[in-house]
């Protein structure tokens, strides 16, 4: 199995989770529900809400690895960063996924969507879209625009889209965001900040008669590890982590 720590500086595993009808607000529903959570997680102790709404349940960011727990107005979401292994990520999604139709009234039928996300952050000090464009290279279509001379790229955040299965239902995203400015660029003065890559796979509509958040979890899980692997760390973590090593 493939340590997924050392292809980036850091990397997350986080499971979202879109609701048709809007989620629960009560007061004991949702401490009840995050109580519940820290119980399987004693270290999860820093609980707040924020200025929109939402609630979230996290542990320490200061150790450089940490789960976090939210409730938004219609989505559940669950992360955790730099975990062990995927697996223990996994697990945390798939124990919080146990707990919906229980304690947050969550059924199959309340999907709107659900998605696995795989993202790696790499630190880079200089202009994010010029190295991803010269590190991963442009469609031949726009080379020449890429080659004016004189010119700097100030904007390329490639991003594609595919169908997993004919209902076009099950989908995968590869995406990269750069966070460069054209004022850092104006200014030749570049912050360091991260490169950002993100994998998602998701999966639109309802859940099957039949099957079970968990068994959609796991469907997702699968999808993302043969995509990371066949398509992706080869492709486009290993290139970037070496031209930012360079």
């Amino acid at each position: 199995m493939i340590d997924y720590g050392s292809l980036a500086e850091d990397w997350y595993c986080n499971l979202n989770l879109n609701t048709e009808m809007a989620l629960p607000v009560q007061r004991e529903t949702v401490l009840g529900f995050f109580e519940r959570v820290q119980k399987a997680y004693p270290t999860m102790r820093h609980f707040y809400t924020r200025e929109n709404g939402d609630f979230v349940l996290e542990e320490d960011k200061e150790q450089g690895h940490y789960r976090w727990v939210s409730i938004e107005s219609r989505r559940i979401c669950s992360g955790y960063a730099n975990p062990p292994s995927i697996d223990v990520a996994i697990e945390q999604h798939r124990f919080i996924l146990e707990l919906l139709p229980y304690m947050l009234t969550v059924s199959p039928l309340d999907c709107e969507a659900i998605d696995v996300m795989l993202g790696f952050d790499y630190p880079y000090r200089g202009n994010h879209d010029a190295l991803v464009a010269e590190t991963l290279g442009v469609t031949s279509a726009f080379e020449g625009l890429a080659e004016i001379a004189g010119s700097q790229v100030i904007n390329f955040e490639p991003s594609l889209t595919i169908a997993l299965d004919e209902t076009c239902r099950l989908q995968a995203r590869l995406m990269i965001e750069t966070r460069t400015s054209a004022y850092q660029v104006r200014r030749g003065d570049f912050p360091e900040d991260h490169i950002s890559v993100y994998l998602y796979v998701r999966k639109y509509g309802s859940i099957d008669p039949g099957t079970t958040y968990e068994d959609t979890l796991e469907l997702l899980r699968k999808h993302s590890e043969r995509l990371l692997e066949q398509s992706v760390i080869q492709q486009v973590l290993r290139p970037l982590a070496q031209a930012i090593s360079t």
